[in-house]
């Protein structure tokens, strides 16, 4: 059985998943938006977001779990609780929408601790660059489901663009390494 990694205030994860038997988790585009909207209330809470990417079947999500004392909730939840709620919330409306039942997300959602400044670097590029790999697009920029748009955007975020640019050092330098297409492979990012 696979060891769960539990999930710590104060540290970053690579937090990914996909559809049970890889099915589809996004049809249309509401479902892209009603997914970011339940992010925004069950994660933003208790988590600040570096990077994600919402593909067809599957999703990538950079983050970085809050102290407690900077979690500004009423009721104090796990974080592990708090992407339960949002993945079975998406999957009851999902369900309902498309008359199916049973699960929607394989379980346990994965998750990875991000631990150094040049893995944390190279997995925002690998987020970004998901699309690319699955050869939807040539480009992130050409994809609208990241938050590649917003990172070289000026228009208000709650993603940690600040941040992310500056682990690039600046939004061209960011945009350059993007480009590059010898990022690591799936296999090797995640270790599997």
């Amino acid at each position: 059985m696979q060891q769960i990694t539990p999930l710590e205030n104060g540290k970053y994860y690579h937090i990914y998943n996909r559809g049970i038997n890889s099915d589809i988790l996004f049809k249309e585009n509401d479902n892209y938006n009603y997914f970011l909207k339940l992010y925004e209330t069950h994660i933003d809470p208790i988590a600040e977001t570096f990077a994600w990417c919402l593909m067809k079947n599957h999703f990538h999500f950079l983050i970085r779990i809050k102290e407690v004392n900077e979690i500004k909730t009423a009721i104090k939840i796990q974080p592990s609780q708090s992407f339960s709620n949002l993945f079975n919330a998406y999957t009851k409306a999902f369900n309902k929408k498309y008359h199916r039942h049973g699960a929607l997300f394989e379980r346990p959602f994965r998750r990875k601790w991000v631990n150094f400044d040049t893995y944390f670097q190279n997995l925002i590029i690998y987020i970004h660059n998901n699309p690319v790999h699955h050869n939807i697009c040539d480009h992130p920029l050409e994809y609208a489901w990241s938050s590649y748009l917003s990172c070289i955007s000026d228009k208000p975020t709650k993603l940690k663009r600040q941040e992310v640019i500056e682990i690039f050092n600046d939004v061209e330098n960011f945009k350059f390494l993007h480009q590059l297409k010898n990022y690591i492979s799936t296999e090797e990012f995640l270790g599997e």
